[in-house]
């Protein structure tokens, strides 16, 4: 009986132990994946004791705010930021200030790979919508900081991390649900490690909204793929992500004191007169944009001082926006003036829609 009891004991001890050994492995392994995935954002991150001011967003931290709005509004509750929406919920065209500068004065940069548009020098989150679904850290400096790709940092720098290599497969569905007909769903997924060096990842995302602002609804789509290859001391990501957003438009404002005080809702884009003088909105005053990014990053470690990080990109861009335009210039077009029934005209109504291809 003693001997049996010895025997049972010592078998316990073995499972606990190597149990134990295998969580600290898969530990070990999920802190040298997030070593090497942090590496890719080293050159424009700063530390804790550095003298710049920052503060850091982790992925525990994003998910108890992302409940569909865009990046800006996950920061608003920072010391010195000021986010605002044309819609006024949060989804669409939102923006961002940092220390009283705006967006063409706040260097971002996606896995250390710049996003600032490149003529405007702005940042266009509407293009990106549920990205944070996405992210798996960020860190805002206000103020001049160690942004490496150029003077766009004189306000502010905000770099993100997308989601690291995960260990373990797992599957997700989240919804979210919220005033003005606002709600938000996506799906998510990871392979986990296969063959202890790769792994694929991926999410789907659609918002809809129709805005505080009168007409000003919002249709976003969204999508994330990742595909890494992991190695002792070798990261490889390629990825591959975008948006698709038709919004209408709300970029106006109120100058009208009348308005704000008892309409503030009101919103006169797409306004024009009929023939019975009648004021009218039309209905596809709308934006219509889709843009993709395409990401290649290496990180290699030599060993615990030196390591080397390369990235390639690609960002495709097409879309339009359409208005309705009243009494606009034929010279305007290129056309020139009729004449019918002895009466020049030279002026009429028209729907146009301006391209932009980039």
């Amino acid at each position: 009986m003693k001997k049996l009891l010895i025997t049972a004991l010592f078998t316990s001890l073995f499972f606990t132990v190597s149990a134990q050994e295998t969580e600290q492995k898969k530990l070990q392994d999920s802190t040298k994946i997030e070593a090497l995935d942090e590496v890719l954002v080293q050159a424009v991150r700063v530390e804790a004791d550095s003298p710049i001011t920052h503060s850091n967003l982790d992925k525990e931290e994003l998910e108890k705010r992302n409940l569909g709005q865009d990046i800006p509004y996950m920061l608003n509750y920072l010391p010195s930021v000021v986010t605002t929406s044309d819609a006024g919920a949060g989804v669409g065209y939102t923006y961002i200030r940092v220390r009283g500068s705006d967006a063409s004065r706040v260097n971002v940069t996606l896995n250390g790979i710049p996003y600032n548009d490149s003529e405007s020098q702005g940042t266009f989150w509407v293009n990106l919508p549920d990205f944070t679904s996405s992210v798996q850290s960020l860190q805002l400096q206000r103020g001049v900081g160690t942004s490496t790709n150029g003077s766009g940092a004189f306000g502010a720098s905000l770099n993100l991390l997308s989601d690291a290599v995960s260990n373990e497969a797992y599957g997700e569905i989240a919804n979210s649900f919220g005033s003005y007909n606002t709600h938000k769903h996506n799906i998510k997924f990871s392979t986990g490690m296969l063959s202890d060096h790769f792994e694929v990842a991926g999410r789907l995302s659609t918002i809809q909204s129709d805005g505080y602002i009168d007409r000003a609804s919002s249709d976003l789509k969204s999508y994330f793929l990742q595909g890494a290859f992991v190695n002792r001391n070798t990261l490889i990501k390629a990825l591959v992500f975008g948006g698709r957003e038709e919004t209408y438009q709300s970029w106006n404002g109120l100058e009208d004191p009348e308005k704000l005080e008892n309409d503030r809702t009101y919103n006169t884009v797409g306004m024009y007169t009929d023939e019975d003088g009648n004021i009218q909105f039309y209905d596809n005053e709308v934006d219509n944009y889709a843009q993709d990014h395409y990401q290649l990053l290496w990180n290699q470690r030599f060993n615990n001082n030196w390591s080397t990080n390369v990235s390639l990109n690609y960002t495709k861009g097409k879309g339009y926006f359409e208005q309705y335009k009243e009494d606009e210039g034929f010279e305007t077009y290129g056309f020139e003036p009729i004449e019918i029934g002895g009466d020049t005209i030279n002026t009429t109504d028209l729907i146009r829609r301006r391209w932009l291809d980039n």
